[in-house]
């Protein structure tokens, strides 16, 4: 049905696509190579018309200069016209055709089929031009000549193929000029726009190559064009979060190695004591006791840093019992024997969870049960603006020096002091506070040893 829209058949769609270029720069080339040569076709058809017409004209003013010629010879004083005899009787010879009237008195001797289209062109009276085709293209030309007493008409013809042939000539000297160019047009395209890509292909790869290693390079630090600096922007950009991202990986990571490495090392602690010698059924329960116990504890240290880091704020409402839980810490640190651990306060009840709670005070615990030399003391009171647990230890403190940088992650007073830690623990204790609305600081001016103080909202 005429009505129905025809869709195009699949395979010439692949064939389209096919032959579509894939590549920015030959797409960008056949658009400029598709509007060249619409601008080439429209200037070229108005320049052969325009030609033409010109020829044309140039025909027609040959034609009646020669008719201009002819009327001299035309005496139109008598009653009838008639042709005078001059010396220049061989302009009668080339297409030239005179009437008196619709009376033919002069043609040509070889006009032929032509007489007829000057018969009717005389018959018609007054100045006009025709073009007719007789073994070749003709232009006629009628010019009235007005007497006192008669009147007479001159008709002249041109062969208008030295013309045509002009004009043939001069458009297919456009069209191989217009192939030219569109030819020019499209390498200089494809040219230009290369030069123009190349830099963005430079600062793709660069920014490949620097993310893969985290570098401090940026684009913005290098001279580019409006548009490339815009790219360099948006590039700079998103470096920037790739950085980002790599640092929170490398964090998490850090901390999740750094909490899970104590009740790690419970479990091993208990199934190397089991299996060093037979022991009795209680004391193989006691021990599937401590080791599910540190199976949770991973767990819910997991839950914890995960859900931190997923949306950054892992404490999810709740409240948890201070002493209870710091008691319950205490036990499961297992602090040497040297040292004294003593948790102390009022009944009271911070606004996190306890697993959160005991995420934030168990570096500070176990730091405190690292350096100190035989007290570590827990205290928990009630603050003006919620609760507060303070850690602190007869150790050697923290060298004043270092004070500054105690909680930027990975950094420690002394690599060196046999002691093992990564520098993470303190970070991720005041981490978690800041997200839980509190806070985590040390206090310079407590001597001897450290105090660190836990700020929270109160339950």
């Amino acid at each position: 049905m005429s009505g129905v829209r025809q869709r195009p058949r699949p395979a010439v769609t692949a064939l389209l696509r096919l032959l579509a270029p894939r590549t920015l720069r030959g797409r960008l080339s056949l658009v400029a190579l598709t509007t060249a040569a619409l601008l080439m076709l429209v200037l070229t058809v108005a320049f052969n018309a325009v030609a033409g017409r010109r020829l044309q004209h140039q025909a027609d003013d040959e034609l009646r200069t020669r008719a201009a010629a002819v009327a001299t010879t035309i005496d139109t004083s008598g009653p009838t016209a008639r042709v005078l005899e001059t010396s220049n009787d061989e302009l009668l010879d080339a297409h030239v055709w005179i009437y008196a009237g619709r009376r033919l008195l002069e043609e040509p001797p070889t006009a032929g089929p032509l007489t007829r289209v000057a018969d009717a062109l005389a018959g018609r009276g007054g100045q006009r031009c025709v073009t007719a085709q007789m073994h070749g293209p003709f232009r006629l030309c009628s010019r009235p000549v007005s007497g006192k007493h008669s009147e007479a008409t001159v008709v002249t013809a041109l062969d208008l193929s030295p013309y045509r042939s002009s004009a043939d000539t001069l458009l297919l000297g456009s069209l191989a000029l217009d192939a030219v160019m569109l030819a020019c047009t499209y390498a200089l395209t494809r040219l230009a726009v290369g030069r123009a890509l190349r830099p963005v292909r430079t600062m793709t790869d660069q920014a490949t190559q620097w993310s893969a290693v985290a570098s401090e390079e940026r684009f913005g630090q290098m001279r580019h064009p409006v548009e490339l600096a815009r790219l360099g922007t948006s590039l700079d950009a998103i470096l920037d979060r790739i950085r980002t991202l790599l640092r929170h990986e490398r964090q998490l990571t850090g901390e999740l190695s750094h909490e899970l490495r104590t009740p790690l090392s419970r479990i091993i602690a208990e199934l190397d004591w089991w299996q060093a010698r037979p022991r009795t059924d209680d004391q193989t329960h006691a021990s599937h006791k401590v080791i599910a116990e540190a199976a949770e504890s991973m767990r819910t240290i997991c839950d914890t840093l995960l859900d931190d880091a997923r949306d950054g704020s892992p404490a999810a409402p709740g409240t948890a019992e201070i002493l209870p839980t710091l008691k319950r810490l205490a036990e499961v640190l297992d602090p040497p024997p040297r040292l004294t651990v003593t948790v102390e306060g009022p009944h009271l009840e911070a606004g996190v969870p306890p697993a959160l709670l005991e995420r934030i005070v168990s570096p500070l615990l176990a730091n405190a049960c690292r350096y100190a030399e035989s007290r570590v003391a827990v205290r928990a009171h009630r603050a003006p603006d919620g609760v507060r647990v303070d850690v602190v230890d007869d150790g050697p403190g923290v060298p004043p020096s270092f004070a500054g940088r105690l909680f930027e992650p990975g950094r420690r007073a002394d690599p060196r002091d046999g002691h093992d830690g990564a520098g993470l623990g303190l970070p991720l204790a005041r981490r978690l506070a800041l997200a839980a609305g509190g806070e985590v600081a040390y206090d310079p001016a407590h001597t001897p040893g450290a105090r660190f103080v836990v700020s929270l909202p109160a339950g």
